[in-house]
């Protein structure tokens, strides 16, 4: 889908929403997005692999991330505008690269913090970082429930980033 897209996905409720995976997919992942209606990837995705295997588990909205040079991602959008049960969601990889315009929901990556709150009306998700590569401690994901007024994100962890890293938390 080319950069400015825009998706419409009527039915959709549930969200599973990934970011920063850096080319590994951890098998938690899948399980814990098991039954989502819809999959977005807020780039940093590593491998195109990644997008085919969480295919198998639900339809999936994918944008580049900044370390995404190789040529088979430089062909994703840098964003993505969806219509997901009649809400603008605005799929981006970086935070700053942000245009929500009508959006309500915005989601992104990049940071590898999670992130949930509400600024000027718009929502801001960022389920934080799933990979093994980066700076973050915890690997995360996050559900979106988008069957109430306001979007119900929960955030899940995958485990430390490491072995290394989680001696370090404790």
């Amino acid at each position: 889908m080319p950069d400015g897209a825009r998706a419409v996905l009527g039915g959709v409720m549930r969200i599973g929403v990934i970011s920063d995976t850096h080319g590994w997919l951890d098998p938690r992942a899948l399980a814990a997005l098991a039954g989502v209606d819809a999959i977005l990837h807020a780039g940093d995705i590593g491998a195109l692999s990644i997008v085919d295997t969480l295919g198998a588990v639900a339809p999936v909205h994918v944008v580049r991330g900044n370390t995404d040079t190789t040529p088979d991602l430089l062909a994703l959008p840098e964003y993505l505008d969806l219509d997901l049960a009649g809400r603008r969601v605005h799929l981006v990889h970086r935070p700053r690269d942000a245009r929500p315009g009508a959006a309500t929901i915005v989601v992104c990556g990049h940071t590898h913090k999670v992130q949930v709150e509400q600024r000027d009306g718009v929502w801001w998700v960022n389920p934080g970082a799933a990979g093994r590569r980066g700076f973050h401690t915890e690997r995360t994901l996050a559900l979106m429930d988008l069957r109430a007024a306001a979007p119900r994100v929960t955030t899940l962890s995958l485990g430390p980033r490491s072995a290394r890293a989680g001696a370090e938390a404790r």
